[in-house]
């Protein structure tokens, strides 16, 4: 692997971030919240570290494989240490671990959080919390071959190895013009919901804030009491529509604004993820009603919000759940390993993982029937390469190995069995909020410092699907 081409991109996404943590500083100036200082110290030490690996290492051939793995990956974690530069100076945050914690949680749509108050926060420090949210959540790196000429070499390396889901989207010939494409549609999806809440009287500061994090699928909120606090059905409609926009994979938002919105109900995956929404609610809406609400309206409205906040990963919350009957509450749980659709930006295992998963398993029993009949497994009347139908067994097993040494480790910082196991599928699956002690209504402050840094890593590895960080790991990864 050529370190020398690695470190001189990653200099190019500093340089990047340099930019992103001055757009803080309008809202900081505004609301004369104290914290422009911190922004504008943070903008300089990132833009003076990038200009150090930009300038220090040659770049510019064209990226293998190896070196897409690198750059994402050791980008994601540079961006959660210098991301976390506006917490620490401004004081919001003073401890690094916290700091680093809430950063990565930010820039992962992960949602997860150290603190117990949001709202005394300067609004700056809301926005960015909002905004690593938003930069995270069609992924910095599709961002950067968008905007940056510097990262147009070797696009598709890196492309592949950011885009959530077992395959990458191409709409375009060109990997650049489909990165644009993808911004584009999360741009304008973006405006029309910070339209549609400021119609429904939210302020248009948390309504860009809730925009921010509903389209990232991400949960950072600008109340204490996250979407709760605003007690409104209108509004919680509204972030419940995008919630479900969130995780249907973007390419099909692309063609339906095209005019072909049969696009939707013609992909498979957007069917069984309908399906699973729908089934959810219903089900939740079943054990809720009169144990929880006595109102079928009220029923509907929070059993739904809650269902599309767990599915896609996003994290909002309208109610403690952890007060629900235990099967809406086993339900939940068995959503958080879902998640949202390949090529959204949601997290989780993904809905087409999950679809061919349960296909190829009713084949190995057909194939135990009919020993000498080839089973076919199909997704969208399309069969599915071996190799792809092998990386998703990988991809699964993987997942579940994380989770149960991940776990034992958060048991082993002092957390009880269902917090350890919520804080881990909670940050795995880039979710939020999880049960016990990190409930919809707790954080993750009490966690040990070390517990955070596996929920850190946890995070990473949920955002970028394990194998592009996992494959570090590997020692013949790092032979020439």
């Amino acid at each position: 692997m050529r370190a020398t081409d690695v470190l001189h991109i990653l200099g190019g996404l500093l340089l990047f971030l340099a930019g992103a943590l001055l757009l803080p500083l309008p809202v900081a100036l505004w609301f004369d919240d104290g914290a422009a200082g911190a922004f504008l110290q943070s903008a300089l030490i990132s833009l003076l570290a990038g200009l150090a690996l930009l300038k220090g290492f040659a770049g510019g051939r064209e990226l293998g494989l190896r070196e897409g793995f690198a750059v994402v990956s050791f980008g994601w974690l540079l961006y959660a240490l210098f991301g976390a530069l506006p917490y620490l100076l401004s004081g919001a945050i003073p401890a690094p671990v916290d700091a680093i914690f809430e950063t990565m949680s930010g820039f992962t749509t992960t949602g997860s959080t150290i603190l117990s108050r949001i709202e005394p926060l300067p609004h700056s420090v809301l926005f960015w919390r909002a905004l690593t949210h938003w930069l995270g959540g069609m992924g910095i790196i599709v961002l950067s071959l968008a905007i940056l000429p510097l990262l147009g070499v070797g696009g598709m390396q890196l492309f592949q190895a950011e885009v959530p889901g077992p395959t990458a989207d191409r709409l375009k010939p060109r990997i650049q013009d489909t990165a644009k494409l993808l911004w584009g549609v999360y741009v304008l999806l973006t405006a029309a919901e910070v339209v549609l809440l400021m119609a429904g009287g939210m302020n248009t500061f948390d309504a860009v804030c809730h925009a921010f994090a509903t389209l990232a699928t991400g949960g950072f909120s600008t109340r204490d009491a996250s979407v709760a606090a605003y007690d409104s059905a209108y509004i919680d409609a509204v972030i419940t529509l995008f919630m479900f926009l969130a995780g249907v994979n973007f390419s099909l938002h692309y063609y339906a604004l095209r005019g072909r919105i049969d696009s939707y109900f013609r992909n498979e995956e957007f069917r069984f993820y309908l399906l699973l929404t729908g089934g959810a609610t219903l089900l939740i809406m079943l054990f809720n009603q009169g144990a929880v609400y006595t109102s079928l309206a009220d029923n509907l409205r929070y059993s739904l919000f809650q269902v599309a906040s767990i599915m896609t990963t996003t994290g909002f919350g309208t109610a403690d759940f952890e007060g629900w009957p235990v099967l809406s509450q086993y339900l939940l749980v068995f959503l958080m390993f879902i998640g949202g659709c390949a090529g959204s930006t949601g997290g989780g295992i993904k809905v087409a993982r999950i679809l061919l998963l349960l296909k190829q398993s009713f084949g190995q029993l057909h194939h135990l029937i009919h020993p000498r009949r080839v089973y076919l497994v199909k997704l969208g009347n399309q069969p599915v390469p071996a190799e792809v139908l092998q990386g998703i067994l990988g991809f699964f097993a993987l997942f579940m190995g994380v989770f149960v040494v991940a776990s034992f480790l958060l048991a082993a910082c002092g957390l009880d069995l269902v917090s350890a196991g919520a804080a881990v599928i909670a940050t795995l699956g880039n979710i939020g909020p999880g049960l016990g002690s990190v409930g919809p209504v707790d954080n993750f402050g009490h966690v040990a410092p070390l517990g955070k840094m596996v929920l850190i890593l946890c995070m990473l590895l949920g955002r970028l699907e394990l194998f592009t960080v996992l494959v570090l790991l590997l020692p013949s990864f790092w032979r020439r």
